[in-house]
């Protein structure tokens, strides 16, 4: 009985060298054979938009009919980029729509004697890192149009949705352009309600001072742009909050 428990630890201490050796011997003596991973995906570059060019009067597309006409939107390629995506927005209905084309350049169908904003964002597969390109706008060619209304115009300070810790009196500040290049005046509504009816006045500056404001109200405001030609153009209605 002696002899053969001896045995038996014999074979268990050769069996757990075996076990040892089969193991090191798989995994290659300690050399991993996992592949590495692969290098990220580098991020996109931005665009830079070519045409429609900004602020001015698109009179190079196809007409379609009295109120369509095809154009081709066109930007420089960008790197490391595999689409790019065009975001469109008709500035009098403030209607949006996005395309997604591997190119640079889309035509699309759009209404004629109307402006538009566009811009590009770049994308590429495997990251979700992305690139915008700036924002361009301009007025496709109407018929028999001789001279455009402004652009709305676009807040500058307080910008939209900004939250202000003052209750000293503050500035309207707006940007605004024409294609004719015939800006007269401004007016600027101002007040508490979401659709602001109260003119502060008319001025010929793209700025306003001394607008009086309390704490803890959210105010809203828009700005009317007129021309020589006496067409109009409203903005969004724009909204901050004073603390």
């Amino acid at each position: 009985m002696k002899i053969i428990y001896t045995n038996k630890i014999v074979l268990l201490v050769l069996l757990i060298s075996f076990l040892t050796a089969c193991s090191s011997s798989s995994s290659g003596g300690g050399t991993d054979d996992t592949p590495p991973p692969p290098p990220p995906v580098a991020s996109p570059s931005a665009s830079t938009l070519i045409f429609p060019e900004d602020d001015t009067e698109c009179n190079t597309g196809v007409v379609v009919n009295d109120t369509q006409s095809n154009v081709t939107f066109e930007w420089n390629a960008s790197e490391n980029t595999d689409t790019y995506e065009i975001n469109l927005t008709n500035l009098n209905t403030s209607n949006f729509s996005r395309s997604t084309v591997s190119t640079n350049e889309i035509t699309l169908s759009i209404e004629r004697g109307t402006p538009y904003e566009w811009f590009i964002i770049s994308r590429a597969s495997g990251t979700n890192d992305t690139a915008t390109s700036q924002t361009w706008r301009f007025y496709n060619e109407g018929p028999g149009v001789e001279n455009y209304a402004p652009f709305p115009a676009e807040a500058i300070n307080p910008s939209r949705g900004a939250n202000i810790d003052t209750t000293t009196p503050i500035t309207l500040e707006w940007e605004a352009s024409d294609v004719d290049d015939d800006i007269t005046s401004y007016e600027v509504l101002f007040g508490t309600d979401v659709t602001p009816s109260n003119s502060l006045g008319t001025t010929s500056e793209k700025l306003l001072a001394d607008v009086a404001v309390s704490a803890n109200t959210t105010y809203y405001w828009q700005v009317i742009t007129t021309d020589s030609n006496e067409n109009t153009s409203n903005s969004e209605i724009f909204e901050f909050k004073v603390n």
